[in-house]
């Protein structure tokens, strides 16, 4: 099936690892040209190299306020257009009431939320018809995840904000999506595991939890949030979807 990515560009936030990696290698192997980002200039630039001669990684923090535009400009100096972005960042600090600070709350919303706000802010003052903001939430979207208060506060939000946009911008033609990814086997999960102070035992637990009984991969997460980034998804916004194996069980 043809995407239709050929020659389309993306931004995709915290690209150097994990599901935002995933998902510009699928975009850069089916032919779009994407700017990714990361807060190590190093690491940052050996990710664009492995993803090919179309990759540009810039260094950038997502809760930096000057992040936003520069990376929209860096797409036009470089590529010529924008046409569209993925804002993807690591998740806050696991903790519960108790357990997280003032700090981590604030830190949490300046790179989760309010950085977020500010890139969809700038992408959607350039974008045309057929651009698409896409956000990497969480299924705490739908339902509270224990140990992870700080992310339950805050992307419900965010969804709702992601929802809003769709109203407001798709006269333009210009779509939002949001990708709910569930248990995906990358460090912030396998880190949440091991939380429990027996990752093996608890891996078991959330696996059988999942009606595929096992957790996602990141190649998996990449394809399908490369499809809803595609024209191939035109008819697609507003939508927050699960990638989650099956776990989330309402409607």
């Amino acid at each position: 099936m043809d995407l239709g990515l050929k020659d389309r560009v993306y931004i995709v936030t915290g690209a150097t690892r994990g599901l935002g990696n995933a998902t510009a290698r699928a975009l850069a192997e089916d032919g779009a040209r994407v700017i990714i980002t990361g807060r190590d200039e190093k690491g940052v630039e050996t990710a664009a190299a492995e993803l090919g001669p179309d990759a540009v990684g810039l260094a950038a923090d997502n809760a930096d306020p000057a992040a936003a535009q520069r990376l929209v400009d860096s797409a036009h100096e470089r590529f010529g257009r924008l046409d569209g972005i993925l804002i993807s960042v690591g998740g806050p600090a696991p903790g519960f009431l108790a357990d997280n600070t003032d700090e981590q709350w604030q830190s949490a919303f300046d790179s989760v939320f309010l950085g977020a706000v500010r890139l969809a802010r700038a992408a959607a003052a350039t974008l045309g018809d057929g651009g698409v903001i896409g956000f990497v939430l969480s299924g705490s979207v739908y339902e509270p995840i224990a140990g992870l208060t700080i992310s339950n506060g805050l992307r419900p939000g965010l969804a709702g904000f992601a929802k809003s946009l769709a109203d407001e911008l798709g006269p333009r033609g210009i779509r939002v999506v949001g990708v709910l990814p569930g248990r995906i086997d990358t460090d912030r999960v396998r880190e949440l595991d091991t939380l429990s102070g027996d990752a093996e035992a608890s891996r078991a637990v959330n696996a059988a939890r999942i009606p595929l009984r096992r957790y996602g991969t990141p190649e998996e997460f990449g394809r399908t949030a490369a499809f809803l980034l595609s024209p191939a998804a035109s008819y697609l916004t507003g939508v927050m979807l699960p990638i989650d194996g099956g776990y989330r069980h309402g409607f």
